[in-house]
């Protein structure tokens, strides 16, 4: 099976059309490249959210922060699990890096189209959508789902644990961030099994409960009901037990007062006539793409690198470009569109060489 090196692709659907016994060593590399970009996908849409709550403080700021720094650890772990069997992710280029507004890559889920815009109540229900389980304790609807994806990603592992040889690995704390956010050495099937259960569990919960197994605070939800309690507006809570039933009908949880970032049209501002950046928004815009890319690229050379000290460095040369990004963007957010609408500008997430 060729590999598919292209962000707009029905790559993740094929491979999951081809027969279990047929998922070689070239299907879980090529699945495991399709689960990278997905990872990194989420970052902007989370983060474009995030920065722009006015005040960076609060439950709600802290569980989207908390969400973040989750799926980062997970892009590492997946990048982990691709270079012990030998592969090398492509993440710094422009064929892979996100598209938006577009469906996640892969055609996994292709009638979810991701967007970038400030946090309201149309992000939070996208960002829900790309954390759906399988089988949500709180709704009744079933989607094939990033969590399938993975699935099928264990079972490959499981058939071919022999091609698990531990190179080329990045052990990174983020432990501070909560349970489970480390990027640890994957050098066997039990590890590779942990890991997978964390991406999975992070996201969705588990069968019979929404609590996020490993947890920043006891008690905290899985990313998808963390995004359905901001939708609602009300805490996820057990209503009833044999069998237990679940409702958003707890606590209010009320959106923080955000900057009214805009939807960031397919390609950038400069596509909007009529919103088209001045040369000084332009200047800050290009500022955040440099960083953008430069984090990309930051993370490709880790998991390049066969001294895993200088993939370390390049990790957190990366966390470093992200935390330049932040302040960028949220300059942004205080710049009126010109098209008198009450929006403003927000970050584009371009990739520039």
């Amino acid at each position: 099976m060729t590999q598919t090196l292209e962000y707009q692709s029905n790559a993740i659907v094929e491979l999951m059309g081809v027969r279990p016994t047929e998922r070689d060593a070239e299907w879980l590399r090529n699945a495991l490249q399709q689960a990278i970009m997905v990872e990194v996908a989420t970052i902007g849409p989370y983060a474009s959210g995030l920065w722009s709550i006015e005040q960076r403080q609060g439950p709600v700021y802290d569980a989207i922060r908390a969400v973040m720094f989750d799926e980062m650890t997970h892009m590492g772990l997946v990048c982990n699990m691709l270079t012990t069997i030998g592969g090398n992710p492509v993440i710094a280029d422009a064929s892979v890096v996100p598209k938006y507004e577009h469906p996640l890559p892969g055609g996994v889920r292709p009638e979810l189209i991701v967007f970038l815009e400030g946090l309201n109540k149309a992000s939070v229900e996208m960002f829900s959508e790309i954390e759906r389980p399988d089988d949500p304790v709180a709704q009744f609807e079933t989607f094939t789902t990033i969590g399938a994806f993975y699935t099928a990603i264990e079972e490959a592992f499981e058939a071919h644990s022999h091609l698990i040889t531990g190179a080329r690995q990045i052990d990174y704390s983020l432990a501070h961030h909560g349970q489970g956010n480390n990027i640890v050495p994957l050098d066997s099937i039990e590890k590779v099994r942990a890991a997978i259960e964390v991406i999975k569990e992070q996201g969705e919960g588990t069968s019979a409960s929404p609590e996020n197994p490993f947890p920043g605070k006891p008690g905290e939800p899985a990313h998808f009901y963390v995004f359905r309690e901001l939708f609602h507006g009300r805490k996820l809570i057990k209503v009833s037990e044999s069998p237990d039933v679940w409702d958003f009908t707890g606590d209010a949880v009320p959106l923080p007062p955000a900057h009214p970032m805009g939807r960031v049209p397919e390609g950038g501002w400069a596509n909007d006539p009529t919103n088209a950046p001045t040369p000084e928004i332009r200047e800050t815009l290009d500022a955040f793409n440099t960083e953008f890319s430069s984090m990309l690229r930051a993370l490709e050379r880790a998991w390049r690198a066969d001294d895993p000290n200088a993939g370390k460095s390049e990790v957190g040369a990366a966390v470093g470009h992200m935390f330049k990004m932040g302040p960028l963007a949220r300059s942004l957010m205080v710049q009126q569109l010109p098209d008198g609408g009450g929006k403003t500008y927000g970050p584009e997430f371009l990739y520039v060489e």
